[in-house]
C-alpha cells in the first residue's frame, strides 16, 4: 500500500513542469493524466496499462467516460466526502460534460488543495475551492 505522503511529495515534485498534451516527463512536460502516470511510476512502479493516444476532448462528443473507466480499473473508488491526502480527483469541467481532468489532493480540511497539470499553467498546486469542489465527479485512492 502506498503511503499518502509519498503520493503528495511525488506530485509536488512535478510542480513547475510545463503543460504538454499527452506528455508524462517531470520537468519537461505533462498533462493531467501524465502527472498521475508519473506519480504512479514514482510511487508504485510500472504503469498498469499502455495509454492509447487521446485527444484533448477525451471522447466528449461520444459521451464516453474513458478516463473514469480507466480509473475504476486501477484505483480504489471512494466516497466524495472521504477526503485523504494523495486522493485522485476526477473533475467534470462543465455540467453534463465528460469527466476529463485529474488532480491529486495534497491538503485536506479548511485549506484543501490539489496538484494538477492545467493547460496554460503547467503543473501547479491550487486551492480546492468551491468552484473546483463542485466539479469533482469521483474520488479514488491509490491501490
Amino acid at each position: 500500500m502506498s503511503a499518502p505522503h509519498h503520493i503528495v511529495d511525488a506530485a509536488r515534485g512535478w510542480i513547475g513542469t510545463p503543460y504538454v498534451h499527452q506528455a508524462s516527463v517531470r520537468g519537461a512536460g505533462s498533462d493531467c493524466l501524465g502527472l498521475l502516470r508519473g506519480v504512479w511510476r514514482e510511487v508504485l512502479g510500472a504503469e498498469p496499462e499502455a495509454i492509447p493516444a487521446y485527444t484533448m476532448d477525451w471522447s466528449e462528443p461520444q459521451g464516453e467516460e474513458r478516463l473514469w473507466q480507466a480509473a475504476l480499473r486501477h484505483l480504489e473508488p471512494k466516497s466524495l466526502l472521504e477526503e485523504s491526502h494523495g486522493d485522485v480527483l476526477l473533475f467534470r469541467m462543465r455540467n453534463g460534460a465528460v469527466a476529463k481532468h485529474l488532480g491529486l489532493q495534497s491538503v485536506v480540511g479548511e485549506l484543501a488543495a490539489f496538484v494538477h497539470a492545467y493547460s496554460g499553467h503547467g503543473v501547479i498546486e491550487s486551492g480546492l475551492t468551491a468552484p473546483w469542489r463542485r466539479r469533482i465527479a469521483a474520488r479514488f485512492a491509490f491501490p
